[in-house]
């Protein structure tokens, strides 16, 4: 705990992931969030960039326009041909080199590069190799997805909106809980390796997440055998806890003491 007046700035070589070296395959939110969360823990994060324009996330218009900025900080970069040969060889050696490979590309596109987990391992045995996808294994394992569709899929819209009107959340959610679900596999498997000196895969998906978070909506409903309301219309657990709006147009949210 820090005293008045003293500072938390921590020095790059004392943060906990310090040494250890990540390389992000990844677009979007969900893989850059996994990224700049090792990053801010420490580790060196090289983010790999399509040659010429480089990630197209650097050029979304409104509601997309602060994603890469937001969730590619303290990270390097380099752009890569990585079907090429030449660029090929770059991309391997960094792959040697590395403790953590992380992607978020659709099911199989890795694999048909040649840069699948079976193939890297024997290169690198004590590579870790977070994948983050739509869906785990299971009947929809070989689709894509977006965080719109599973808060759709999974009821958190559902939840979200007034009765009829299902409604986005305010932010990516998913995408952002997906990528910390896949940093807590990425500390979890570090700590394996320190025992075994093996790498191995970690999974994260959009749709698993999604479940995770509706899940004491699920259990609600299990225990009352009661349809679910919406969160506008809910039931409460207290007598006050709600947001209520004043005379003078404010709105407070309110609970009891």
């Amino acid at each position: 705990m820090l005293e008045q007046g003293e500072s938390s700035t921590v020095g790059a070589e004392e943060l906990p992931l310090a040494g250890i070296r990540v390389i992000e395959f990844s677009h979007m939110v969900m893989g850059p969030s996994c990224g700049m969360i090792l990053a801010d823990l420490g580790a060196e994060v090289i983010k790999v960039e399509p040659r010429g324009a480089g990630d197209k996330t650097r050029y979304l218009p409104g509601s997309g326009s602060g994603l890469f900025p937001a969730f590619n900080r303290n990270k390097q970069s380099v752009q890569l041909d990585i079907a090429e040969a030449a660029d090929r060889d770059v991309a391997l050696s960094l792959i040697d080199s590395a403790d953590v490979l992380l992607e978020n590309f659709r099911v199989g596109k890795m694999e048909s590069m040649g840069y699948g987990y079976e193939e890297l391992a024997q290169r690198n045995p004590r590579l870790i190799y977070c994948s983050l996808k739509g869906f785990l294994s299971g009947p929809y394992g070989q689709r894509t997805a977006l965080d719109e569709v599973v808060q759709m899929l999974g009821g958190l819209a559902y939840m979200t909106g007034p009765p009829g009107q299902p409604l986005r959340a305010g932010a990516s959610v998913n995408d952002i809980m997906g990528g910390m679900f896949g940093v807590i596999g990425v500390l979890s498997a570090l700590r394996v390796r320190e025992r075994t000196g093996e790498g191995q895969v970690i999974n994260s998906a959009l749709f698993e997440n999604n479940a995770f978070l509706v899940g004491t909506h699920m259990a609600q409903a299990q225990i009352s055998g009661e349809p679910l309301r919406p969160m506008p219309t809910r039931r409460a657990t207290w007598a006050v806890y709600d947001i209520f709006r004043d005379k003078h147009g404010a709105s407070w949210g309110l609970e009891e003491r």
